[in-house]
């Protein structure tokens, strides 16, 4: 079971990137992923997650109207378009796996159990 995240990179201020977390050794279909982002010198926060039927997508206040996840269950990825990007969006990205269906607990990284390597995503000024 393993997520890989990747699409990460250096964009500038008012651009966009598209992160993908793919999955192998299980089907992404069958549960709830998370992205969640460690921007320099702060602890890990929420940033979007899409429910295992694909409703309601939660967002962190903060990128809404400006990231949209979604999922694509015969790639067996998720995808993470960003747009807008600022610099204060520069961090590592992670994406991870949950069995949840509960979806407010989506927010909080103790519900997920598969956490793939992160990517970075470098926004200059």
């Amino acid at each position: 079971v393993q997520l890989q995240a990747s699409g990460g990179g250096l964009v500038q201020a008012g651009g966009s990137l598209k992160l993908s977390c793919t999955a192998s050794g299980f089907a992404i279909r069958r549960y709830a992923v998370g992205w969640f982002r460690q921007r320099p010198g702060k602890e890990h926060e929420f940033v979007a997650a899409i429910p295992r039927n694909n409703n309601n997508p939660l967002y962190e206040d903060s990128v809404k109207g400006r990231f949209t996840i979604s999922k694509d269950n015969t790639e067996n990825t998720v995808y993470l378009q960003m747009s807008s990007l600022k610099p204060e969006d520069t961090a590592v990205y992670s994406c991870a796996a949950s069995s949840t269906i509960i979806l407010s607990s989506l927010r909080s990284r103790s519900m997920y159990t598969s956490w793939g390597r992160g990517t970075l995503v470098t926004v200059s000024s």
